[in-house]
């Protein structure tokens, strides 16, 4: 019969290491219980890894572009708003314009209403939001509107227009003298031309005509924002613009009239633009919602497939921790009785 040696060093190495690999297993169990997933989906799954790395991807952008659509509805909200608040302000003008046309308005009140309407379009679309303008089409950064004050480069042209048509400026008192058609003739060579042509981009406006075009599906873009260079914009601050500088000149009567009638029309289209555009913001507004909704429902059938895939059972996997936090402190025991272990005490 043979006696082989027994160490209790070897035997307290023996427990180390057990405790050591138990530590390692008890972190990826935690790690299992916290999240809901395996530890390592490559060594749990093998082959079908693949699968669920495609889910992932396809999971993580749906909610990119549902977390941009959130962002795309607040600016076209705010789109809304900005548009009603022009709507207000254009037909506020109309009505104190029909009043001037039929002689029931005063002349300051007239100029004092295009200055109004002026300073509210000047307002709502040099009002940035999240730091960007939203009419400023693709040139967030920049300010889509310039304002009609002396020195700007929109007074400095309408001035010159003025000047360069009639040979004086609209302060002289030759101004009174100015007739119904030479007043027709202006607006149509060369105020027109100053708002509704090649002008408005040279001296008003620092829009693009191209607006902001949002991904709001995967297979589906929109056209999200509003630019600053829309007719009816256009025609709305020709309006308040010739309204409240040449009724603040010695523009004569029959020059203010022909001005008054002229505008009511230009008003009243810029008021029914803006209704056309509100119902073509409208229009995104539900398709963003519907590709939302989609993308949500979407998003939720791969979250379910990758939990299929890589969940694991919660009861399990406490029932997991709970096991190995049971050996280890059994190690933990064992080890120190071991380490107690002494030949002397033995023989003592």
């Amino acid at each position: 019969m043979k006696a082989s040696p027994v160490s209790s060093l070897s035997i307290s190495q023996a427990l180390r290491y057990s405790a050591m690999r138990t530590q390692g297993d008890l972190v990826k169990a935690q790690k299992e219980l916290d999240t809901g997933k395996v530890f390592d989906s490559g060594l749990a799954l093998g082959a079908r890894t693949a699968h669920t790395v495609t889910f992932a991807r396809d999971f993580d952008r749906l909610n990119g572009i549902v977390d941009s659509n959130g962002i795309v509805a607040a600016r076209l909200t705010a789109t809304q708003d900005a548009l009603s608040n022009l709507t207000g302000a254009a037909q506020e003008l109309l009505g104190v314009l029909t009043a001037s046309s039929s002689g029931d308005a005063a002349a300051s009140v007239t100029r004092n209403s295009g200055r109004a309407a002026l300073a509210a379009l000047t307002s709502i679309l040099n009002t940035p939001i999240n730091g960007e303008y939203m009419f400023a089409g693709i040139n967030t950064d920049v300010k889509p509107l310039d304002s009609f004050a002396d020195g700007s480069s929109s007074k400095v042209a309408f001035d010159a227009a003025f000047l360069a048509h009639f040979g004086f400026s609209q302060n002289d008192p030759a101004a009174a003298n100015i007739t119904t058609a030479q007043m027709d003739a202006f607006m149509t060579a060369e105020l027109e031309p100053q708002f509704l042509g090649a002008g408005w981009q040279a001296n008003w406006s620092g829009a693009t005509d191209q607006p902001i075009v949002s991904r709001i599906a995967l297979n589906e873009t929109a056209e999200t924002s509003v630019s600053g260079n829309h007719d009816a914009i256009r025609k709305l601050a020709m309006a308040a613009a010739a309204i409240g500088d040449l009724f603040d000149s010695n523009l004569g009567a029959a020059g203010r009239k022909a001005l008054v009638d002229k505008m009511v029309g230009v008003v009243g289209e810029a008021i029914s633009s803006l209704a056309a555009l509100q119902s073509e913001v409208g229009v995104v507004e539900q398709r963003v919602e519907a590709a939302s909704e989609r993308m949500t429902m979407q998003a939720d059938l791969f979250e379910r497939m990758i939990a299929d895939t890589e969940g694991v059972d919660p009861y399990e996997a406490a029932s997991r921790v709970q096991n190995l936090l049971s050996q280890i402190e059994t190690s933990y025991a064992l080890t120190a009785r071991i380490q107690q272990l002494s030949l002397l005490r033995f023989l003592g």
